[in-house]
């Protein structure tokens, strides 16, 4: 099985709370965290495809495919992303992880292209990292039936499916400074991103 068999995914347009505007149109070095991600899944597959319950990203000449379930959190985007996917394996990242990397991704999918699970999901010492991590459209009707029946958390989801896990051991030699899954929640995790990649990009 190859990358023509691997579909592409961004989540964006979440509440963006603790932000207190929208974190997709966030800019480091003068590019938004949305294209930002888009350009990264793309030097990795063919065209991704944005999943956004938020209006308007059409703008940034993006692929736009509206969220199934707007409200419903991540775990309705990766339903939506399952269900419009023609492709057996799917890499859905977030759009606010800017510390990923290509060789990260490639890692990953080609991890799961091996992989006769339902996910492939990198693990943390919090926990799971289901915002970067490849689904199998096998999994659709169950995220899809896990949603319409109030799931809400992306990692409540993984009870009802077979998930390899990526430990932290085999992802680490791909961390920029160990933040490789930090994501940019609040003003002062977008302050770090714009002076960490901004150092990284001059140096």
């Amino acid at each position: 099985m190859s990358k023509k068999n691997v579909g592409g995914y961004v989540l964006a347009g979440g509440k963006s709370s603790r932000m207190g505007r929208d974190k997709a149109l966030l800019e480091i070095d003068g590019e938004s965290l949305l294209v930002r991600a888009t350009r990264l899944v793309r030097a990795v597959l063919s065209e991704p495809v944005v999943i956004a319950c938020t209006p308007g990203y059409e703008a940034l000449g993006l692929k736009i495919v509206a969220d199934d379930f707007p409200g419903y959190g991540p775990l309705g985007g990766i339903a939506t992303a399952l269900h419009v996917s023609s492709r057996p394996w799917n890499l859905v990242i977030a759009c606010d992880l800017p510390y990923l990397t290509k060789p990260w991704l490639e890692y990953l999918i080609e991890r799961a292209l091996k992989s006769e699970a339902d996910a492939v999901v990198p693990m943390n010492v919090r926990g799971p990292e289901p915002l970067c991590a490849m689904y199998h459209r096998n999994a659709q009707m169950r995220i899809r039936t896990a949603v319409q029946g109030g799931m809400r958390k992306v990692t409540d989801s993984f009870a009802n499916l077979s998930v390899e896990h990526v430990e932290p051991d085999e992802w680490k030699a791909f961390a920029s400074d160990g933040v490789l899954f930090k994501n940019v929640n609040s003003p002062a995790d977008y302050r770090e991103a714009t002076a960490r990649l901004s150092k990284q990009k001059n140096s």
